[in-house]
């Protein structure tokens, strides 16, 4: 493992520096929204709140939190605190389940996104001397933007491929001397096997270093089967539209939780079903508070992601508050019959599974009164389909695991080799047939 260097000293602030500073900025957006956002202001209003009763990050927990809806409901502009002239560029979610999250930028929020890759770039061991290759989608999606100009603020060489057209990617990979690898978990995983396809071994014939994963959660499992596809060394990054896109998080060469650009985004863990802020180390849902942000400052945006945050100091010698790995979403989480589960779970237990490729469905569906659940999963090896007896004991050994870590019994459907859907972007695990 190469030496974790460090882009900008506020990454290695103490304690008291960072208080100071996100109290500081605290207090001037606070009074900026109040001063600019309607939405912000009747909010306000409705508490009995005055921006002059918030003089510290002490004071959070007074302020209303901030969710989807609220983006929905002042679609599009409505919580800009800048008018359209400052308004440099304009992102947005994808919209897939009615219309979608939109976010803007000024060019100061331009230039600290920027700043904000390259410190995540660089703790994931990318320098001047790489070559990055892009395979998220270019569009509204900030994924692809907002990595592309963090790594050439590092100095990177930038391939800006997009995603799909997955031979050409293994083509462009090869000729051009690729060494950073950009795209989802799962989509990296596709590549892997299309590159096999194509008589190219990515360990032998290819230059990869560094794989900088983002755009959907994915467990320890899922990294060591792109680890060991690639021979690279993968880490993840996280961010979501409505905050600034990726850039909030990211992990370091140590893999111990992803460090949070605390003087720009503060975090907390509240208990998702009071709201109830939650002491350090403890698991529950991700807050976050945009600090210096001008187009769309965000007060407290409740993520929906389960996680927990660490304040020791880390091995890389950061001093930037940790979060742990997603372990879930509030909002994708299933509840059958009674019982809580998280898809998350599900990929882990068949990512351990010998003979059973990465990719999987997740299907839901009323029997009756009864909720049922149903897990597609595809062979690495066609040729075990000829023997029912081994088939049979894979599709025990499947059930059994799942049904020690989810509790309930889990009906699983092992099929050919690349039957089941790819995706370029973000992945669809779960199909929830419940309601129809």
């Amino acid at each position: 493992m190469q030496e974790n260097r460090i882009w900008s000293p506020e990454e290695t602030l103490d304690r008291e520096q960072f208080r100071d500073i996100q109290s500081k900025r605290l207090k001037e957006m606070v009074q900026r929204v109040y001063d600019s956002v309607p939405h912000y202001k009747k909010k306000f209003d409705t508490m009995g709140l005055s921006p002059a009763d918030i003089q510290s990050v002490d004071d959070l927990s007074k302020l209303p939190f901030t969710t989807k809806l609220d983006f929905r409901d002042n679609y599009p502009y409505g919580l800009f605190a800048v008018p359209q002239k400052q308004v440099v560029r304009i992102h947005a979610s994808s919209g897939t389940t009615g219309k979608p999250t939109v976010v803007g930028y000024t060019k100061n929020d331009m230039e600290m996104w920027k700043e904000m890759i390259a410190r995540l770039v660089t703790m994931a061991g990318v320098t001047d001397e790489d070559v990055a290759q892009i395979s998220f989608g270019y569009g509204l999606f900030t994924g692809a933007f907002g990595l592309h100009q963090g790594l050439e603020h590092v100095g990177a060489t930038v391939i800006p491929m997009s995603s799909g057209n997955t031979r050409k990617q293994i083509m462009v990979m090869q000729d051009f001397g690729t060494t950073a690898l950009i795209s989802t978990p799962s989509y990296a995983l596709h590549m892997a096997e299309i590159a096999k396809e194509m008589g190219i071994d990515p360990k032998k014939d290819l230059k990869l270093k560094w794989g900088l994963f983002g755009g959907e959660g994915s467990t320890e499992a899922m990294r060591r089967e792109i680890n060991e596809a690639w021979g690279l060394f993968a880490t993840e990054n996280y961010g979501m539209s409505e905050l600034i896109g990726p850039g909030v998080s990211g992990e370091c060469l140590a893999l111990k939780g992803m460090h949070i650009n605390e003087d720009h985004f503060f975090p907390e863990i509240i208990d998702p079903e009071t709201g109830e802020v939650l002491p350090p180390g403890s698991v529950g849902e991700l807050v976050i508070t945009t600090l210096s942000k001008e187009a769309l400052p965000i007060i407290r945006y409740r993520t929906s992601d389960i996680t927990s945050l660490h304040y020791e100091k880390c091995d890389c010698g950061r001093t930037t508050v940790r979060m742990a790995k997603i372990s879930g979403r509030s909002n994708d989480m299933l509840i059958l019959g009674g019982v809580n589960v998280f898809p998350s779970q599900i990929e882990e237990v068949l990512f351990n599974v010998d003979g059973i490729g990465p990719h999987y469905q997740i299907k839901v569906y009323k029997k009756g009164h009864l909720d049922r659940i149903e897990v597609d999963v595809e062979l690495v090896n066609a040729d075990l389909l000829d023997s029912f007896s081994q088939i049979e004991n894979l599709n025990q050994t499947i059930r059994q695991r799942l049904r020690t870590v989810l509790g309930i019994d889990a009906k699983v459907n092992i099929m050919q080799p690349r039957t089941l859907q790819r995706f370029e972007g973000k992945a669809k695990r779960v199909i929830d047939l419940r309601e129809e």
